[in-house]
């Protein structure tokens, strides 16, 4: 018995030509970008959400087919994540349901909370690259770091013999490295004698928050730290499953991407403006 019609005719040749030309459309507007995320926790995600609301080209790169890192799990695979005042803030802004366990410790549904905030970004205008690792910085004059390399994530688990896939490279105006405890873009420049990386140490909840949210920012020219990188960066101390820092961090993060991007872009504003009257 044939079934009601209900859905438009549309074949596969539709659907094929749709993805591919919108992700190839997508993905050369994003080569360059003014701001380059590697790393799409929770840390990540609200610093490119806050940088693509001020009208900034924001792209997240995401090894995993996945977005949100930890924020989905919590501790200990139970999907609860909790965050210390005065993050609950961050929540409300986000629209996540919580409640109070003691004085100043909330408690909210990890996928409720990550998706939420997963929405948000998109909502703002960033974009994703999923499956996709870091391999790589670009670097400029003085070091400066002016992009990433990057491949596509099932590539390191091919057989040796056949794992000769060159990667590409994006450029940007600031990297951030969002990758947590594995602080994979300052350790690349770690291994090119660039930085020295201290690694992260202990837990110690209590101070390893405020530490994390003081030293988030620009690392070294054109790379910028936020979320558990910051630790392993600096040497401070883990804080374990508690994600209030990881918010207020990526926050911190973007605010510095704002105004220096903004002072970049009032900047070329004068030049035009200066050329236009010579020109005159």
């Amino acid at each position: 018995m044939a079934a009601e019609k209900i859905f438009a005719p549309v074949g596969e040749k539709e659907i094929t030509r749709a993805i591919v030309s919108r992700f190839a459309e997508e993905f050369c507007e994003y080569v360059e970008s003014d701001c380059l995320i590697i790393g799409a926790g929770p840390s990540g995600l609200m610093l490119g959400k806050e940088v693509a609301a001020h009208g900034f080209r924001t792209l997240i790169v995401e090894r995993n087919n996945y977005l949100g890192g930890g924020f989905w799990l919590g501790g200990y695979l139970m999907n609860k994540v909790t965050v210390r005042s005065p993050a609950q803030a961050e929540l409300d802004e986000l629209g996540v349901p919580y409640e109070e366990v003691v004085e100043g410790l909330y408690i909210a549904d990890g996928p409720h909370a990550c998706s939420k905030l997963i929405a948000a970004a998109c909502d703002a205008g960033v974009k994703f690259a999923n499956m996709t690792s870091f391999d790589d910085v670009v670097l400029r004059e003085k070091n400066a770091v002016a992009g990433a390399v990057v491949n596509w994530s099932p590539v390191s688990a091919l057989p040796r013999q056949i794992t000769c896939v060159d990667p590409v490279a994006l450029e940007a105006r600031f990297v951030v490295d969002a990758t947590g405890h594995d602080a994979c873009v300052v350790t690349k420049l770690e291994e090119h004698g660039i930085l020295k990386k201290a690694g992260t140490g202990g837990m110690a909840v209590e101070r390893s928050e405020d530490l994390v949210v003081a030293h988030t920012g620009q690392i070294h020219p054109g790379l910028v730290v936020t979320g558990m990188a910051v630790s392993a960066a600096y040497g401070l101390p883990r804080m374990g499953p508690t994600f209030g820092a990881m918010l207020l961090s990526g926050r911190k993060g973007a605010r510095f991407i704002i105004e220096a991007l903004s002072s970049q872009k009032a900047g070329q504003r004068e030049l035009v403006a200066a050329g236009s009257e010579r020109s005159a």
